[in-house]
């Protein structure tokens, strides 16, 4: 991709993502974000439709940057382990882009980012839970622990971002490992 249109997405992004800091998403117009971005009006439209398409962008970019986060999640030897590195790879996610997070989730409640995190933990756990042990080992159907235990990190996910860190990561795994039992 050309370097230019990059730096152009970015800088779109970043003046958006400063706007929804100060006010909800529906207040910002167009004009205001290129004005905030230095740039103008027709180069905001040569690269998107309006608003809706750049934050559907965004929110986008931020599910592609999720899935790479989480597929570092390699060494599976049993679901605890599993869900334990789960969260980490998801808290480490919202670090690097708490500023997008906390203008979605925290200052403008979108349900679509919330969505977007919600939907892309599901699959990704879904692929991951039939590879933890065979059906025969389990006690308990991979549906069933795998539904349960995405409300668990899905919620602690969204507490942590709209406390502002009230609690540390390395607090927040201390508490998960003694949550979530050895053997599902």
């Amino acid at each position: 991709m050309d370097l230019r249109v990059v730096k152009t997405k970015k800088n779109l992004y970043e003046s958006l993502l400063f706007l929804m800091g100060e006010r909800s998403f529906e207040e910002i117009k167009v004009s205001e974000i290129c004005e905030k971005a230095i740039i103008n009006r027709s180069t905001f439209y040569a690269h998107f439709e309006d608003k809706y398409a750049l934050l559907s962008s965004l929110i986008l970019d931020l599910k592609t940057d999720l899935i790479e986060a989480l597929e570092q999640n390699e060494e599976i030897t049993n679901s605890k382990e599993y869900y334990l590195k789960c969260l980490y790879l998801l808290f480490g996610h919202i670090e690097n882009n708490k500023d997008a997070y906390c203008a979605l989730i925290v200052n403008n409640r979108n349900s679509i980012a919330m969505d977007m995190i919600y939907d892309t933990l599901l699959e990704d756990i879904t692929k991951r839970m039939n590879t933890v042990l065979n059906e025969k080992e389990r006690k308990i159907p991979a549906d069933f622990v795998t539904h349960f235990y995405l409300g668990a990190i899905f919620q602690i996910g969204v507490m942590w971002i709209q406390s502002k860190k009230y609690y540390s990561k390395e607090e927040i795994m201390k508490f998960l490992k003694q949550l979530i039992p050895d053997n599902i």
